[in-house]
Order: structure tokens, then C-alpha cells, then sequence
């Protein structure tokens, strides 16, 4: 079965379950495939999918900072807070400077209330069934991370171009809409492209016609390669035994003891075994790769 994270270039009109049904059809019956964060239907950009045993390690991959490039349209609110919504208020446009001035003010951890579209449950139901079927629920406030947040330049009137860096769990459309508030007016978001997903970047994403253009396999990133914030124990091949039964391995067998408690990726010989974590003087495998294998 072939194992890797794709990192796919997804179009304005796919949603991100359309994207893994492209993905899976491509693959042998049976082949496990999963998308790393949700992207917005309308939304463009980085959308990372693992194939196989790699949807096994979503926990493991660095992805808490997530870089976008979002247009803002001034002067109309809308009930999704994005150009797919119904406009449901309109205001004053504003000078660049004048947006320029109150970006510092969402930088850092803020407060967002998640929009009335979107798959947050309350209660047990997602809010976009509740606000389709014209019942008002609203999510309570969460904190969220901007680590960065630029103005890129204007893209036409009342438009502008807007670079974001974020944590996981941010809505960049109840960003600008929160900055229309603060700039007197109201705003909703026009377009959205995600740059990067953690270690996946748009300069290295492939089309679905890329993808499909040739082997399903051939734009695989092996298991390892988003895992390389992580530290590696290589452990002779000796062990092979005690390795693929998923038996916890003293820390002398290899040079470097590991911190109590430090997540680790575990290598036999040159093959990608898969990750342990240090507990009580030996390595206990929290995920194992290795065909054949049994997780401990």
C-alpha cells in the first residue's frame, strides 16, 4: 500500500472532502486517505492529505502556524462573512492608511467569535445546518493567535490585499470582518489563498491535474519528511524482532538518551519504523509503520 502526504494545490470550488475523494479514487481500493485542516470551499491554497499510514501521524505533524493571503472588501457585511454570503449591511469605504492603523490591533492572541456558517457544534449541531435551517446559534468566543498581520497593497476600490500568519482554529473571514468593525465600517472577506501548512508550502503544491496527470504516487512526500521537528533514534537492525511486536526498547541501544517524555521518530536501520515517545529509561512506539507490525 503506498504511504506519503500530498500536499495539493486546491482550487476556488472543491471542498476540502471533494479533495480526498480525487485523492482516494486514485489509489487501490481500501487506501486510507485524509485531509490536514479544513479549507474553505471558495478558498484556495495548500490543502495537505495523507495517503495510507500517513493520516496516522496527523497528530505529530507541525502545523500550528498557517500563512495567509486574503483580500478584504470594505464597505459590505455579509450573513457567511465571505463574497458567498447574502449582504446583510453596508458602510463607508476607508483610506489604505486608515486599515493600515488598525491592523497592530489584532495582533497576538485575540478573541474571535466563530461565524454562524461554519462546522463549530453547539450543542451537538454544526452552526451552518443551524443558520441554513434559520435558527440563530451562536459559539461561544475563543482565543486564537495571529503571529503576523500585513497590508500587501490594494487590489481595487475599497480592496485590499492582506498577509496573515496565524495559529490553528483562526477564521480569516471573521478577521476582516472584525477589522471593518474597528475601522467604523464593515467588511467581509473576498478571497482567500493559504500560503503555507506548516512545512507544506505553495511553491512545492501540485493541481489535481498534476496529480492525476501521471502515477498516483509520484508527488508522495515520504512519512518522514513533515516530521523533521522531531528527533530520530536509530536503532540497529538487530532489534527487527522486538521493533515490527512494537516491545518498549532500552535507550541503550542508542547513543543519545532521550529527555523524559520527548516524542521521537524511530528509524530500523534506514526504514521509517514509526514514533515513540521516552518513558522510564526506554521507548515506548506510540505509532508503528512498519508493515507487519503491531502498535504497542
Amino acid at each position: 500500500m503506498t504511504d506519503g502526504f500530498l500536499n495539493l494545490l486546491k482550487p476556488p470550488g472543491m471542498t476540502s472532502s471533494d479533495a480526498v475523494v480525487l485523492v482516494r479514487r486514485a489509489f487501490a481500493r481500501g487506501t486510507k486517505v485524509g485531509h490536514m485542516g479544513t479549507l474553505d470551499p471558495e478558498a484556495a491554497g495548500v490543502l495537505p492529505i495523507g495517503v495510507g499510514s500517513a493520516a496516522r501521524l496527523f497528530d505529530y505533524v507541525t502545523e500550528k502556524e498557517k500563512t495567509y493571503r486574503a483580500e478584504i472588501a470594505i464597505g459590505q457585511a455579509t450573513d457567511t462573512q465571505d463574497a458567498t454570503g447574502r449582504v446583510v449591511a453596508r458602510g463607508p469605504g476607508v483610506r489604505m492608511e486608515d486599515l493600515r492603523a488598525v491592523l497592530p490591533r489584532f495582533v497576538g492572541e485575540i478573541e474571535q467569535v466563530p461565524p454562524a456558517y461554519s462546522a463549530i457544534k453547539v450543542g451537538g449541531r454544526k452552526l451552518y445546518e443551524a443558520a441554513r435551517a434559520g435558527e440563530a446559534l451562536e459559539a461561544p468566543s475563543r482565543r486564537v493567535q495571529i503571529y503576523g498581520l500585513d497590508l500587501a497593497g490594494q487590489s481595487g476600490e475599497n480592496r485590499f490585499l492582506l498577509d496573515v500568519r496565524c495559529g490553528r482554529g483562526t477564521y480569516i473571514r471573521t478577521l476582516c470582518h472584525d477589522i471593518g468593525r474597528a475601522l467604523g465600517t464593515c467588511a467581509h472577506m473576498a478571497f482567500l489563498l493559504r500560503v503555507r501548512s506548516g512545512v507544506f508550502g505553495i511553491e512545492d503544491a501540485v493541481t489535481p491535474e498534476e496529480f492525476l496527470a501521471g502515477a498516483p504516487d509520484a508527488h508522495l512526500m515520504p512519512l518522514d519528511a513533515p516530521l523533521q521537528h522531531l528527533p530520530a533514534v536509530r536503532l540497529g537492525e538487530t532489534l527487527e524482532r522486538a521493533v515490527r511486536n512494537g516491545n518498549p526498547i532500552r535507550m541503550e541501544h542508542w547513543k543519545r538518551p532521550l529527555q523524559e517524555g520527548t516524542v521521537a521518530r524511530i528509524y530500523l536501520g534506514q526504514a521509517f519504523a514509526g514514533i515513540g515517545q521516552a518513558q522510564e529509561g526506554r521507548i515506548r512506539f506510540r505509532c508503528m509503520l512498519l508493515h507487519g507490525g503491531s502498535p504497542q
